[in-house]
């Protein structure tokens, strides 16, 4: 049996091979994503989504696509677009787009977890807004909609950034790249804590949390069949371990591979997957953005149509003989991390593209800020700078004691 320390090393080698395997994937989804944010301009947004028709659905999920996959800076945009007039269906399917439709998120769950389960994310965020769409058109709460646009009316700043009077002059400008990099170096500093605690987290489930942990916790796990009793339980209990770890879209996925490395079915894990809108800060944003009882309405629907995707996406990919092979026992800690392949070299690329970008925010603009702001933003940076120091004495242990 191992040792504590030993567990300690491996969970930590294991979180930095982890991290290692999507560093690039990171960089690339940011790059995409930070020039698709500064060239692409977002005044039509305000302008086209005002009812719940076909078109400003459409339009809202458009631009949630093409918007940042931060569900922190999504809430924010997504305020804002309600607050100018939006309907609440373009709202919430922009707030579901952007975080389920981005392309960064695709390539990350792509490297841990394989295609089927980028294939459910983008049809299973389609799958979501049309789910939502009816919803709330059989629930519309009259009375709660209008309270809510008036808060947020109010707390919603008077000054709007500029948009862009020509993105291809500005693609073509040493200014416009200027600000990819800030905006490049922006998405790195919003998501960093919930990345550095994501993938510490699932480094230390991958080496002390045993298998039958899981197969107590989703009823089922581990069985080539379960029941369609067992998979509905399991797509329950992935809201449930989502809303109390509270990662970021980003730094669930490799724990996300965890779970399914243990047994997990394809529903219970996309369910994991798409519940990074129902964890408690951001129902505590939403609250101060609409009110609780608004804020509990949204949580609500979002519960719903997350089980129900996931339990439709699961018996559609079984029926077409779709479903990722479970993983038999296979631990996420034997991979083989580092190694001399394509991800040496993209990361080394990436490593480049970042430092580089770094330097030129900082001169122009200097550092991002700290760790200050809310109280939840200032207990996450708590949480990151913990899980730093795990990991750098997890990972040096050999080198003070033989017993690793």
């Amino acid at each position: 049996m191992l040792t504590f320390l030993e567990s300690w090393h491996a969970a930590a080698t294991t979180t930095l091979g982890l991290f290692w395997m999507a560093f690039w994937a990171f960089g690339l989804g940011y790059l995409v994503s930070s020039m698709i944010q500064v060239f692409v301009t977002r005044e039509r947004m305000k302008q086209s989504m005002g009812d719940a028709g076909p078109r400003s659905v459409a339009l809202g999920t458009f631009f949630g696509f093409i918007s940042s996959s931060c569900s922190f800076a999504a809430l924010a945009t997504t305020r804002s677009l309600f607050a100018k007039g939006a309907g609440l269906v373009p709202a919430l399917a922009f707030l579901l787009a952007s975080t389920n439709l981005v392309v960064e998120l695709g390539i990350v769950i792509a490297v841990f977890l394989g295609w089927q389960f980028v294939v459910g994310e983008y049809v299973g965020g389609v799958l979501l807004i049309a789910l939502m769409w009816l919803v709330v058109r059989l629930s519309y709460p009259r009375r709660l909609v209008r309270e809510a646009r008036e808060r947020a009316r109010a707390a919603e700043s008077a000054q709007d950034a500029a948009d862009v009077p020509d993105w291809k002059a500005l693609m073509l400008s040493r200014e416009g790249w200027r600000r990819v990099a800030s905006r490049y170096v922006m998405e790195w500093h919003m998501v960093w804590k919930d990345v550095t605690i994501g993938f510490t987290v699932a480094g230390v489930i991958a080496a002390f949390v045993p298998q039958r942990f899981f197969h107590a916790l989703f009823v089922g796990a581990g069985e080539a069949a379960p029941t369609f009793g067992e998979v509905v339980l399991q797509t329950l209990v992935g809201p449930v371990a989502a809303f109390f770890t509270f990662i970021g879209s980003m730094g669930n996925i490799p724990l996300a591979a965890v779970l399914f490395d243990n047994g997990v079915s394809f529903a219970g894990v996309m369910a994991f997957i798409f519940s990074d809108l129902v964890v408690l800060p951001v129902l505590r944003i939403q609250a101060q953005y609409y009110g609780w009882k608004m804020a509990f309405y949204i949580l609500g629907v979002f519960l719903l149509i997350l089980v129900s995707c996931a339990v439709l996406m699961h018996y559609g990919f079984a029926a077409l003989d779709l479903l990722p092979e479970a993983a038999s026992g296979r631990s996420v800690a034997d991979r083989e991390f580092f190694a001399v392949d394509y991800a040496l070299f993209l990361n080394l690329a990436f490593a480049g593209v970042s430092a580089a970008f770094l330097v030129w925010r900082w001169r122009a603009e200097g550092p991002p800020g700290g760790g200050g702001g809310s109280l939840t933003d200032r207990f996450l940076f708590g949480l990151a700078c913990g899980a730093l120091a795990w990991l750098v004495i997890g990972a040096a242990l050999p080198l003070f004691t033989s017993s690793v």
